[in-house]
């Protein structure tokens, strides 16, 4: 049995609330003989494992009307890891305050402080070593277009 991924979306869109509160990060179907879908959601508060269980009960009963209940197929439905990059500008807002470290589209890599996050990027205000001194830098904006990954730096301290 093959699902189709762009069926699959639309199904998907119309199992989430219709508040806005969640947003789809990814959504990946395997060619596996018994398919494998792995939805990965996230809002602006974040997901809890309670809403991961609703969104998979609907969309399990809509892949079911869809292909029949005898499809066979392993549905995921996740909140994205700490350790994931972010890959929807709508997951940075709940990030402010920590520390970014960026992959960009140039090669270069930066490291700072997620200051705020405007409709075109964020503003990060970055540290340099000089001399084997931290100095972080005034707040510039990084486009969303320039970043190429994002992942928060997870700190023990």
């Amino acid at each position: 049995m093959k699902l189709d991924r762009a069926r699959l979306s639309e199904m998907l869109q119309d199992s989430l609330p219709t508040d806005g509160s969640l947003f789809v990060v990814d959504l990946t179907v395997s060619d596996a003989i018994r398919p494998k879908v792995t939805v990965t959601l996230d809002g602006e508060q974040g997901v809890g494992i309670d809403e991961c269980a609703q969104i998979s009960r609907r969309l399990a009963r809509r892949v079911d009307e869809e292909y029949g209940e005898d499809a066979s197929y392993t549905l995921e439905v996740t909140s994205p890891g700490a350790d994931q990059p972010l890959r929807d500008a709508r997951q940075y807002t709940r990030h402010v305050g920590r520390s970014l470290s960026l992959k960009l589209t140039d090669g270069t890599e930066k490291t700072g402080t997620l200051e705020a996050v405007e409709a075109e990027g964020i503003q990060l205000a970055e540290v340099v070593k000089e001399k084997s001194k931290k100095k972080t830098l005034p707040a510039a904006l990084v486009p969303f277009a320039s970043i190429q990954e994002a992942k928060v730096v997870i700190s023990f301290k």
